[in-house]
């Protein structure tokens, strides 16, 4: 196994920890001029970068895809794209640890499936499970899970306070 491969991919991980663990501290760094979930939405965006460069480095690609890709890769990114629709961008950014008001959704796939953007990341990976070798797709998916489980034992009394 690559160790920079590994590195990168599991790199976001210990980053959202802090901020879900720490949010007043996030919040007081952004400061008034920035908000919180943007800087955090920024920062995950470059992390994912540095993610996929790392995918890339150890991938091999060939053409056609597997027959299941297609229908992993839809399925996930539709879960995907229907949370940020959603939520926006502050309710994916933990707004709600930050501070601000997340109106509760039950539109699918809420309701349908639990954690539906982790299930949406996780299935988009598997579809590239042929051009990817398992133990990275297996790394990053087990990065996801943490924060599933980390997210379960959210304490409403640690959110963040939102600077006025």
């Amino acid at each position: 196994m690559s160790m920079w491969a590994a590195i990168a991919i599991l790199l976001p991980f210990p980053y959202y920890y802090l901020l879900w663990t720490h949010p007043q501290k996030w919040v007081d760094l952004c400061g008034k001029s920035h908000d919180p979930s943007a800087t955090m939405g920024r920062v995950s965006y470059f992390l994912k970068l540095i993610q996929l460069l790392a995918f890339f480095s150890v991938s091999s690609f060939s053409w056609p895809p597997p027959l299941l890709f297609w229908p992993l890769v839809v399925a996930g990114q539709v879960l995907n794209l229907r949370v940020y629709q959603l939520l926006g961008e502050s309710g994916v950014y933990y707004g709600v640890r930050f501070g601000k008001t997340i109106p509760w959704v039950t539109e699918f796939p809420y309701g349908y499936v639990k954690d539906p953007q982790y299930v949406g990341s996780i299935l988009t990976l598997l579809a590239c499970v042929s051009w990817i070798p398992f133990r990275y797709i297996l790394l990053w998916c087990l990065g996801y899970i943490f924060m599933i489980f980390l997210e379960l034992k959210e304490d409403p009394t640690t959110r963040a306070k939102p600077l006025s």
